[in-house]
């Protein structure tokens, strides 16, 4: 096994470990490791919430999830030798649940969870059309996930963290926290908001000093968005044996990981809608000298896909395009488009017994595959999500003896919003 070089105990809060990490971007937070070009170590993460949602048939504390606390990151992590302008690289060696803990209260230990957020939470990606808080717990058997809310679907999953990603400069910070306030001001009381701005309510920054923790507090930048410096990503490709390309502001790169997933849609449409769990995960790194300006790779990282995901080879797509449920045109709004083909893939699965909240948990957290299928066609962006059928235990495709009828047994557990 690679030397462990943050390891946690499942038995502590977070906030308790040996070593603390953090749930804010900021320059300042500093390091709690020193790794060097090369180097492989294992790096254990907490889910998301830290242990906040459970095992059971309630959708409660999906309801009152506290967001304020996410993300749990492990890091950050110095690279000897990285400097702002080179590139980090960081090849996923492998990942994984909690090692050898099959059970136990904690996302991680044999399960994880599924849900969808109630719109004056955080919302989701169809927060319209499914306001309230639903949960599914997912039970794993090898790299297969099964769940006793969804009935007669199993699937392996991609395993991936959702977060990894570097430290932000000053300079990159203001201009996160510049932009996000921006757009926040256009619409302040939205629900759910526009963007998350700073928040020192249960910021948790590492090792920095008591003096100026209430400084950094009101500076360090929430951790829900993907950036330049990578982030929440949430790509379900970013699996064993991916070598990824990341941008380096500060001296030391301050790498920092988190929120693993099961496994995931694209596109992560219930918000939390991977399959969310503690784990492992193995890295390599190594510093690819003024990279940034070598490759153009200035923001946003660029990676290449590891080959272990499932070999699916039959799928069912439904396609959407860019006018609203009221049926209004809309130019080229691939993010309406998406919404459109996600829904007709609810509308479908329902014939087959499914309860709508069901079948959109399911499109989180199975791996289905997103994608812009055309983004040029004035007025219509057109994009398709393809189902595979091999994770349903019967015959999803239309056919002339009709829709079968799953089998249910515990419903998706519903907390009213």
């Amino acid at each position: 096994m690679p030397m462990s070089i943050f390891p946690l105990d499942s038995n502590k809060p977070f906030t308790e470990q040996a070593k603390l990490g953090h749930n804010r971007w900021h320059p300042e937070i500093p390091p709690v490791e020193t790794v060097r070009p090369g180097d492989v170590f294992r790096v254990d993460c907490r889910e998301w919430f830290d242990g906040a949602i459970r095992n059971d048939d309630s959708a409660d504390d999906i309801l009152n999830a506290p967001l304020l606390g996410v993300h749990k990151l492990s890091g950050p992590i110095r690279v000897e030798g990285a400097k702002p302008g080179d590139l980090l690289i960081v090849d996923i060696l492998d990942v994984g649940p909690i090692p050898q803990e099959d059970s136990g209260p904690l996302a991680g230990q044999g399960w994880g969870y599924t849900g969808i957020f109630a719109k004056r939470n955080g919302g989701s990606f169809l927060t319209d059309q499914f306001p309230d808080a639903y949960k599914a717990i997912w039970d794993f058997t090898g790299q297969v996930a099964t769940s006793r809310h969804i009935p007669e679907v199993a699937f392996e999953g991609i395993i991936h963290p959702g977060l990894m990603g570097t430290a932000p400069s000053a300079e990159l910070l203001s201009k996160w926290n510049a932009r996000e306030g921006a757009l926040i001001a256009t619409d302040p009381h939205r629900v759910p908001p526009l963007a998350l701005p700073p928040e020192p309510q249960e910021a948790v920054l590492g090792g920095i000093p008591e003096s100026d923790f209430d400084r950094v507090a009101g500076e360090a930048a929430r951790t829900a968005p993907p950036r330049e410096n990578g982030g929440n990503q949430d790509i379900k490709n970013l699996s064993k044996g991916t070598r990824v390309f990341y941008p380096v502001f500060v001296d030391g790169a301050n790498l920092s990981v988190g929120d693993l997933h099961f496994s995931q849609g694209d596109g992560e449409i219930t918000f939390c809608g991977a399959i969310e769990m503690g784990g492992f995960i193995d890295l390599r790194v190594d510093v690819l000298k003024n990279g940034m300006e070598t490759y153009g790779v200035a923001e946003n990282a660029i990676f290449m896909p590891g080959r272990v995901e499932p070999q699916f080879s039959e799928w069912l797509a439904f396609s959407g395009t860019s006018v609203t449920l009221e049926g209004e045109q809309r130019y080229l709004d691939s993010h309406l488009a998406y919404q459109r083909a996600c829904l007709h893939a609810i509308d479908y699965l329902t014939k087959f017994g499914y309860s709508p909240e069901q079948a959109y948990l399911l499109l989180g957290a199975a791996p289905i595959e997103g994608r812009l299928s055309g983004v040029v066609d004035i007025p219509n962006a057109c994009a398709t999500v393809y189902l595979p059928t091999a994770m349903f235990d019967f015959d999803v495709r239309p056919s002339a003896s009709g829709p079968h009828q799953v089998t249910q047994g515990i419903p998706a557990p519903h907390a009213p919003a």
